[in-house]
């Protein structure tokens, strides 16, 4: 049976008081509508539709090809919205599950369930519910002797018995297409708000004796829609939860999981250590036996097998198997480390490359460089990369030994096995196995400190007030 969605993305969302579209706000990372058609595209859905008005280009530039878009530009309620994927969806036959992009927490596991009940029983309509301990503000859910879902009440529009029902409707459905847009021609606005209402065509269909289910989701907390700050950050927190628990049952120790930040696209090998103050976003991919942080910021990079990261930031960076990062590195883009590199203490490294075995290891950065293997780079080294106008590259060939508060100006090479001695400015090519030292030769004067200390005291003793 074809599978088909209908993504709800059309609303302003004003209680967000943002400039940024509502579904475009991210939980762990991840736009929520992200979430969204990550969940639906999980249960094997063919086509999938986004209701865009509101911000509609923005949403488009984010989802792009992944879904075919309708606009709504008046937005007159929920079974308005769906009825404007009639001409893509009306003449299909098959399951159409609509759900709203700011429901980040709906799982894959739910919908699936959702959808086996619904085509399992040949039903016209299925509900995703919830139990709540207190369901004030969502629609009860009314259930009939056959344990079908009878109708759907609104809590203004609640009986005291009705109130007292704890089952609510999470605002996520699964159809049969056809009788769904054909029900929707019979909705009406005839309401105090004079929208059309989804829920209406529970009603409908309940009414022409067509099959209504109720599918009650195992976690409350997947109902959750996010329409402020607040519920905001509790789809955050929630979402976590979630992250962590799965990363820690596949293998992952996390030591303190409340200080622990992972975004939901990055993936953590097994017996790999995060300490507190781990931060990974992106799309960041980690390796098995790592230890990362803590007190770790790392984005869009891949970490191999074996390395650590300690008190470092990394942005779109390479790190090579048991290499050793930290502390308080910083990898910019285009940092690529090879195996067992060490980068130690205050050293940046931008557009460079490391190779296998070399060193960094404390106050130097290295940017637009190509650096070989077995090398290492003194204290306070530096490659000179920019004019003011343009970007050079230095090329250091393998074994070569760049000595402490050296500056290599760009464009330069230090050939294989080559050595700069501390303190020089390199401004011409060094070839290999040769010595560089280019630093004026010093000279001591005998007492001179002496009359420095004199004279700057003199200097100071005028300038005082009297």
């Amino acid at each position: 049976m074809k599978r088909m969605a209908v993504v709800l993305a059309a609303g302003q969302g004003k209680r967000m008081k943002s400039k940024l579209y509502k579904v475009l706000h991210p939980v762990c990372g991840k736009p929520m509508v992200g979430h969204v058609l990550d969940t639906v595209k999980a249960t094997g859905c063919q086509r999938t539709v986004v209701v865009v008005g509101h911000g509609a280009e923005k949403v488009k530039a984010y989802v792009g090809q992944d879904a075919e878009y309708v606009l709504q530009e008046t937005q007159l309620g929920t079974g308005h919205a769906v009825k404007q994927a009639k001409d893509l969806l009306g003449g299909e036959a098959g399951t159409t599950v609509v759900i709203c992009g700011d429901t980040p927490l709906v799982t894959a596991e739910t919908l699936e369930g959702l959808m086996a009940l619904h085509e399992g029983q040949n039903a016209a309509a299925t509900v995703l519910t919830a139990v709540m301990e207190q369901p004030a503000g969502y629609g009860r859910i009314i259930r009939g002797d056959d344990g079908g879902v009878q109708k759907i009440v609104e809590q203004k529009d609640c009986t005291p018995e009705e109130a007292a029902v704890n089952e609510i409707n999470t605002g996520t459905y699964c159809f049969d297409n056809a009788k769904l847009f054909a029900a929707l021609e019979k909705v009406t606005n005839s309401n105090n708000q004079q929208e059309y209402y989804l829920t209406d065509v529970i009603g409908i269909l309940r009414a022409q004796g067509d099959i209504v289910l109720g599918y009650q989701a195992h976690d409350a907390a997947e109902s959750i829609g996010v329409n402020d700050r607040l519920a905001l950050s509790e789809a955050e927190n929630l979402m976590r939860q979630r992250i962590n628990r799965e990363h820690m049952l596949n293998g992952v120790t996390i030591i303190d999981p409340a200080s622990t930040y992972i975004a939901a696209d990055v993936v953590i090998g097994a017996d790999t250590t995060l300490y507190p103050g781990t931060v990974l976003k992106g799309k960041t991919v980690i390796g098995e036996d790592c230890l990362i942080g803590p007190s770790s910021e790392i984005e869009d990079s891949v970490i191999m097998n074996g390395a650590e990261v300690k008190h470092s930031v990394l942005n779109q960076a390479q790190v090579g198997a048991r290499t050793s990062v930290g502390p308080f590195a910083y990898l910019r883009p285009g940092a690529v480390l090879g195996e067992e590199v060490k980068i130690g203490d205050f050293v940046e490294i931008k557009n460079a490359s490391i190779g296998d075995g070399s060193k960094v290891s404390h106050l130097s950065y290295v940017g637009d460089a190509t650096v070989g293997k077995n090398v290492n780079v003194g204290c306070g080294a530096i490659t000179v990369n920019y004019d003011g106008y343009n970007k050079s590259r230095t090329e250091i060939g393998d074994d070569a030994f760049i000595g402490s508060n050296v500056n290599l100006v760009a464009p330069v090479t230090v050939g294989k096995g080559a050595f700069v001695v501390a303190g020089s400015t390199i401004t011409r090519s060094v070839s290999e196995n040769d010595l560089a030292i280019a630093r004026v030769r010093q000279e001591n004067k005998p007492g001179y400190a002496e009359k420095i200390r004199t004279r700057a005291k003199a200097k100071k003793d005028q300038s005082s007030p009297s």
